[in-house]
Formats: C-alpha cells, structure tokens, sequence
C-alpha cells in the first residue's frame, strides 16, 4: 500500500514539473473558461485583448498590477517619516501636561 500512494505522489510530481513551463499560456485559460461557460465570445476576446494590452503597456500581468496595487508600501518618504515623529513628540507634550 505505501508503494502504491509513492508511486501516485511521483506521477503527480512529475506532471507538475512538466506543465509548469506552460504558465505563459496561463493567460488563454480566463477568456477560454469564459467562452465555454458563457458562449460569449465577444466577451472572451474582450478579457484576452484587455489583459494583452495590459501587459504589453506596463510589462505585468493583470494579477501583478493588482497585488502591487493592493499590497501595502513599505517604502516611506521623509515628509511622512517628519509627519510621524512630531505626532509621537506631540502625544508625549500632552501626556506629561495631562499628569
């Protein structure tokens, strides 16, 4: 029996190795997954056409532009580094006068 399941979990781990050079073609699943639910095909060469344009623009992904979107800077400028330090300095005066 724990030959049979590593014989499964090497077959499974070499088709991943196999198609995990097909992730530039990742971009036709959306707009093919679209067209088959929908049978919209404008719609479907809609989706294709705006995530090529997208990329093509700024050399990301429609994904990549989100997360970079959406995830948090930790860049911080010197304007809100001066900003945070005279609140921090400001909370501390009002502490010590409310004493």
């Amino acid at each position: 029996m724990g030959m049979m399941i590593l014989k499964k979990l090497s077959v499974g781990l070499f088709i991943i190795c196999l198609q995990s050079g097909c992730a530039q073609n990742a971009a036709l699943l959306g707009p093919a997954y679209t067209l088959t639910t929908t049978g919209n095909m404008y719609q479907a060469g809609l989706t294709y056409g705006s995530n090529h344009l997208i990329e093509k623009k700024t050399g990301k992904s429609a994904t990549q532009n989100l997360r970079s979107i959406i995830a948090p800077k930790k860049q911080k400028t010197d304007f809100v580094k001066l900003v945070n330090n005279r609140i921090k300095e400001t909370r501390k005066k009002l502490n010590f006068s409310n004493q």
